[in-house]
């Protein structure tokens, strides 16, 4: 054998060894593995475990970070909503106050005016008491001057005794006549004597009464006047309504002007918003569409939603406060003219004169005056003053139905009193107070002197006015003859003319038509300074209700 194969043998011996030692190695290297392993894996599942302790843990503890949170949440909204009532609370608490300072000093105004008022009566008072006092002086000289007249009379029928002796004497004494023939002649003298100045005294009393009848009438009606303390206020066209803010006037006129406008067509009234500071000036010529207006806007301003289905539903509950307003009105004036029988269909005809007027003269305050008068002047003359005075209040009754029924007020209120049961002498008496019938009676001629004093008072009336209010009314009136027409109102003092259409009834080229109608009839039978802008509004809704 050679040394190469003995270092080959050596060799593949030697490798084996180391093989053999590495293998060993291994093995020993595999179970340690192993049994690392197995402790690592032990404690990784310990590990494990603890991990999903805490992850439970963690778990809870997420849901009662969230439980708390959601709490919180709830109760800031909670808070949100208390600071927001408490934040209306503020502003219905700052509304509240304004308005009650608004009362406050509308009240002390009312105070003030009151007050003038009384000091006035007290005025008039004082100088009635003093012409009384003159009167009653001028009484005791006239009573003094007839004493001296009586004892004139008697010392000159004493002389007149005298005198009658010695004729009777002298006659038997030249005619030879006996006492008993001289008796017979000279009561038959005296007797013509008489006659004739029986006859003298009659003519003088005649024309003395004559003479005198012009005065004592002006005294009669002096003294009624005097007795007579009636407060007149004069009407106006306009109506200054006040506002919390000036932010309010944008809301009212609303956005594109939708809110103004819709108010001006519901009401008929002109809506004039200018520099004066939380101020809204309603403006029209009927004194009652003002007056809905103007409790319209005041309760608009005052809930704060201003919007059109909102202003129509605040304009039918303003009517229904005027309708009571005008029943409290006529029932306060018949309590104070003392008429406790009249019939009820009347009393709210006679309310909705409060807000008429005749020549600028409040109708219901010119009746309640007129039958004081009427009373007075018929206790002067020793009439009942009962029927009079009740005349006098009814006689102008027929002017709340003038819009309605053709024909002379004096007519119309005479047919409603008598269709009501009123007394004949009573419906005569209005019948008759602007002559349409002929008077017959005191108690209607007492009514046109009333009437007649009441309207002719220094300031009570204005030509003007009424002539204006007539013109405004036909405006209105030859709108509403056209076919289709819903409602007209004259505005901007006469100076616009808008009316409502039913859509339903006239089309776009029916609209045009009534405009150019109404613009060609108002240049025919009307006389006005400068234009008339006639406007004919079209509207159409569709309304549903959902359930």
């Amino acid at each position: 054998m050679d040394v190469v194969e003995v270092v080959v043998i050596t060799l593949l011996t030697a490798g084996v060894v180391v093989l053999g030692l590495l293998l060993r190695r291994a093995n020993a290297a595999r179970d340690k593995a192993e049994t690392h392993s197995e402790s690592l894996s032990a404690t990784l599942t310990s590990t494990g475990a603890g991990l999903d302790e805490r992850s439970q843990a963690l778990a809870a503890r997420q849901r009662e970070v969230d439980a708390r949170t959601a709490d919180l949440e709830a109760r800031r909204s909670e808070l949100d909503a208390r600071h927001q009532d408490l934040d209306e609370a503020s502003a219905q608490l700052r509304s509240d106050r304004e308005r009650i300072e608004a009362d406050l000093h509308r009240e002390r105004t009312s105070l003030r005016e009151l007050h003038e008022q009384v000091q006035r009566r007290e005025e008039a008072i004082n100088s009635r008491q003093q012409r009384l006092e003159q009167a009653e002086a001028q009484l005791n000289d006239q009573e003094l001057v007839l004493a001296d007249r009586e004892q004139a009379v008697a010392r000159a029928l004493e002389e007149t005794d005298a005198l009658t002796a010695q004729v009777t004497a002298e006659r038997e004494r030249v005619a030879g006549l006996t006492a008993e023939q001289a008796r017979q002649e000279i009561l038959q003298r005296a007797e013509h004597d008489a006659r004739l100045e029986s006859v003298r005294v009659v003519r003088d009393i005649e024309r003395e009464t004559s003479r005198e009848a012009d005065t004592i009438a002006r005294r009669i009606i002096t003294t009624a006047i005097q007795r007579l303390a009636a407060d007149q206020t004069a009407d106006s066209v306009i109506t200054a309504v006040h506002l919390p803010t000036e932010d309010m006037k944008g809301r009212i006129i609303g956005r594109e002007g939708r809110n103004i406008r819709t108010f001006e067509q519901v009401t008929g009234v002109n809506v004039l918003i200018d520099d004066t500071p939380e101020t809204v000036l309603l403006s029209s010529f009927d004194p009652v569409r003002r007056e809905a207006a103007r409790v319209t806007l005041e309760a608009l301003v005052a809930d704060g939603r201003i919007q059109p289905g909102r202003i129509e539903e605040m304009h039918a509950r303003s009517l229904e406060q005027v309708n009571e307003r005008c029943r409290r009105a006529a029932e306060d004036a018949l309590a104070e003219v003392g008429i406790t029988d009249l019939s009820p269909d009347l009393v709210p005809v006679l309310g909705s004169l409060q807000y008429r007027t005749s020549y600028g003269q409040n109708v219901l305050g010119h009746l309640v005056e007129s039958a004081h008068l009427a009373g007075m002047m018929a206790s002067e003359l020793g009439l009942d003053p009962t029927t009079t005075k009740r005349a006098a209040f009814l006689h102008d009754i027929g002017k709340a139905l003038t819009h309605e029924v053709e024909g002379p007020h004096a007519e119309i209120g005479a047919d409603l009193c008598r269709r009501h049961g009123e007394h004949d002498d009573v419906v005569h008496a209005i019948a008759a107070h602007h002559n349409e019938v002929e008077p017959r009676t005191v108690e209607a001629l007492l009514v046109q002197a009333a009437d007649a004093i009441s309207g002719s008072r220094p300031g009570a009336r204005r030509e003007s006015l009424e002539a204006h209010v007539r013109r405004m009314e036909r405006l209105e009136d030859i709108a509403m003859e056209q076919p289709g027409v819903d409602r007209a109102y004259a505005m901007q003092a006469g100076r616009e003319l808008r009316i409502m259409v039913l859509p339903e009834e006239v089309d776009d080229l029916g609209a045009q038509a009534i405009a150019k109608g109404v613009a060609r009839t108002i240049e025919e039978e009307l006389t006005y300074p400068g234009q008339i802008r006639v406007t004919v509004v079209r509207e159409s809704r569709a309304t549903q209700t959902a359930h």
